[in-house]
Parts: structure tokens; C-alpha cells; sequence
């Protein structure tokens, strides 16, 4: 929800950095940049243990120093039964402060994270075949009963 006007005073070099990131990402608008950024601050000190990447479908939190999406942490939690002990013995090599950062981040941010799974979860074998006809399954996979 839009709030009145606010002024900041930007120290030079911060200012200069924030230019340079903008170009980069080509943000057209200085105040939807500053936004973001800051939303993405105020969520990596809310809970520690998150990064943002950028991907094709734009900015995406992941376990920092993993590669691991926190969505694909959640959708396995998910599957397991929202049981942590089989989310431990799923990502055996991840430490207990990074399964607790994914989790902590879907109990602050459900909705994004539901909505990523909901998107993934969109990708069926016959969806894949309708799509994306040259993609390859691999053999065995082709959404259809086996004859």
C-alpha cells in the first residue's frame, strides 16, 4: 500500500553503487529499486541463512551458500509429512541453521513459497509433452500407463 513521500539523504558512493546495480538489472524507476532492495535487506536480517539469486522468473530466495531454492526445501518438507526429522535425513548434508532459516523464512513468507510450489507443481509429464515437445523425459516417463 502506497504511504506518502519520504525523503533519504544517500551517502555519494552508496548512491553511486545503487546506479550501477540498477543499470545492471535495467530498473527503470529509482524508488521500485530502492523497494526491492530493501525488501530483500529486511528479510535476509529477519532470517538469517537467506540469499537472493536472480533467475529467469526474476528475484528468488535460496538457502545462502547452497543453491537450494527454499521452495524446493519446503515442497520436500511438505512431501515428508511436515516432519523435520525426514526433512533432516532428505538434506543430510545441509546444517540444522540452514533447514531452520527455510522453514523460518515460509513461516514469515507462506504465500510466496506456496505460490512457487503451486507453479512447479503446474509441471505434469502431459504439460512438459504439450509445451515443451522436443524436452526428453527419460525412458520410462512418459505420463501415460505403461502397455
Amino acid at each position: 500500500m502506497p504511504r506518502s513521500p519520504r525523503t533519504i539523504r544517500l551517502p555519494k558512493p552508496l548512491e553511486e553503487d545503487l546506479e550501477r546495480e540498477f543499470a545492471r538489472r535495467g530498473v527503470k524507476e529509482w524508488s521500485s529499486g530502492v523497494v526491492e532492495l530493501l525488501q530483500e535487506a529486511v528479510r535476509m536480517r529477519r532470517v538469517p541463512g537467506i540469499a537472493f539469486v536472480d533467475s529467469i522468473t526474476g528475484r528468488r530466495p535460496v538457502l545462502a551458500g547452497t543453491g537450494l531454492d527454499v521452495w524446493e526445501v519446503i515442497a520436500t518438507w511438505k512431501v515428508a509429512g511436515r516432519d523435520e526429522e525426514k526433512l533432516r535425513q532428505t538434506y543430510h548434508w545441509l546444517t540444522p541453521a540452514q533447514l531452520r532459516a527455510a522453514l523460518a523464512y515460509y513461516r514469515f513468507y507462506p504465500e510466496e513459497i506456496d505460490q512457487r510450489i503451486a507453479l512447479d507443481e503446474d509441471w505434469t509429464p502431459e504439460r512438459i509433452r504439450d509445451e515443451l515437445p522436443f524436452a526428453f523425459l527419460g525412458p520410462g516417463i512418459t505420463g501415460k500407463a505403461e502397455e
